[in-house]
């Protein structure tokens, strides 16, 4: 099969190092990849917001398979885009991925459906969000409707900080994601990343994982689109993985059906554990960026069949199976992130890094520019290793790190902590 992946993330590196060694690939494409992924696929400079350019494309490169990987072209409808070509597309269409292009869309859902989820309310407006602030108090957590990159939540501990990211968001600082707002109860708990694909009527768990948010050793500091992720997450136990799927995954799928725009993809639940079980956080409707780099690691089974039997609505007697070991991933940002930051930073010692046995290094901002790997983005490279324990995969991660020479760049050092203390008998 000849195949198109569209990003360029590390997500992306890490299916395209996954769908590389499936024997079902004959030609792989990334469209527009980094410097990582070059090394897996072929990449295509085209820009992921001309449809008619990736169609074009699929049309003289014979293309037989699609996968998508970020979120924006998604909820831009790229996908039925490129089914209304003829071109098979892994990933939801437009009105199935409101999920995660419309927070409230998907709030609302939940009320109608019994999901359970924080208690919420939607506001387009500053002053009856504030009204509604002080009845309730802190902590809260202030949402921005639309897309905003991972930068669209702020979980307040104050009421001023509720009003200032309210003011912010109302004021345009998400841009048009801002333009409403939802305002939910804040959920104690331990948070996981659950991943089910679907094929619009039936869903097949994925492995989970836990994934970092802050930008700071501790879980200190502003949130990130993620600084590293573990897998599995042990808080999912069996029983919570079974709950997950009952009573918040297999509802939504019946709920997306039922409004006609039945949900096939990788659905992406951002779970809080609380003391009354699992309760959903939003969802995202692709994989997950870091937690791709862990999962794809412990898959034993081939990526390719799984994301066309999701497409092609044929998961209902499929199976996955996964390695037993532990799988975790640091990401490696520059200096700055996730403020203001340089590109252009030299990036070595990769080589020697990846020398590791069980250590594989995802890019995901970068570029080449003759011989030298340069830094092109916030986050820059994700250093994944697969151990028997977390805390020996995080031992093995940190041990590659330390080989790589990139005093423009910096890491948290405790990824995996929660796990960790949990091995130790913490």
């Amino acid at each position: 099969m000849n195949i198109l992946l569209l990003g360029s993330g590390g997500r992306e590196h890490a299916l395209a190092w996954k769908m590389a060694a499936s024997p079902l690939t004959d030609r792989l494409y990334c469209a527009p990849g980094n410097a990582g992924i070059a090394r897996e696929a072929e990449c295509v400079a085209l820009d992921l917001t001309d449809h008619a350019a990736v169609v074009a494309f699929c049309k003289a490169n014979q293309v037989d398979f699609v996968v998508v990987g970020p979120e924006a072209p998604l909820v831009a409808g790229v996908a039925d885009d490129l089914e209304a070509a003829g071109f098979k597309t892994f990933g939801p269409s437009r009105l199935a991925a409101r999920l995660e292009g419309s927070k409230g869309f998907t709030k609302d859902l939940c009320r109608a459906n019994n999901i359970p989820t924080a208690a919420y309310e939607r506001f387009t407006a500053p002053a009856p969000a504030k009204e509604y602030l002080r009845k309730t108090g802190a902590p809260i957590v202030v949402k921005a409707d639309g897309l905003a990159a991972g930068k669209g939540v702020v979980v307040a501990q104050t009421l001023a900080e509720a009003e200032a990211a309210i003011d912010m968001m109302f004021d345009g600082g998400l841009g048009a994601a801002g333009a409403e707002v939802v305002i939910e109860e804040f959920l104690a708990g331990e948070e996981a990343s659950f991943f089910a694909l679907c094929d619009g009527e039936n869903a097949v768990p994925l492995a989970s994982a836990q994934d970092h948010k802050r930008v700071g050793d501790g879980d200190t500091g502003p949130n990130t689109g993620g600084m590293g992720a573990y897998s599995p997450a042990p808080v999912m136990t069996p029983e919570l993985t079974a709950r997950t799927m009952d009573e918040i995954v297999r509802p939504t799928l019946k709920a997306m059906k039922a409004l006609g725009s039945p949900y096939k993809g990788v659905l992406f639940a951002g779970l809080m554990i609380t003391k009354d079980g699992p309760k959903l956080i939003e969802y995202n409707c692709r994989f997950g960026d870091p937690e791709t780099q862990v999962l794809m690691l412990r898959m034993m089974s081939d990526l390719v069949p799984a994301l066309i039997a999701s497409r092609d609505g044929q998961l209902k007697n499929f199976d996955l199976r996964w390695y037993p070991d532990a799988a975790l991933t640091v990401v490696m940002a520059a200096k700055g992130y996730p403020g203001d930051y340089k590109r252009g930073s030299v990036i070595e010692g990769l080589d020697a890094a990846g020398e590791i046995e069980g250590v594989e290094i995802f890019h995901a901002g970068t570029k080449s520019d003759g011989g030298k790997i340069l830094a092109n983005g916030g986050r820059v490279l994700n250093v994944t290793a697969m151990a028997a324990t977390v805390s020996k995969a995080q031992a093995l991660a940190y041990q590659a790190i330390d080989r790589i020479r990139w005093p423009e760049g910096f890491c948290r050092r405790d990824i995996g902590w929660q796990a960790v203390k949990r091995e130790q008998g913490g």
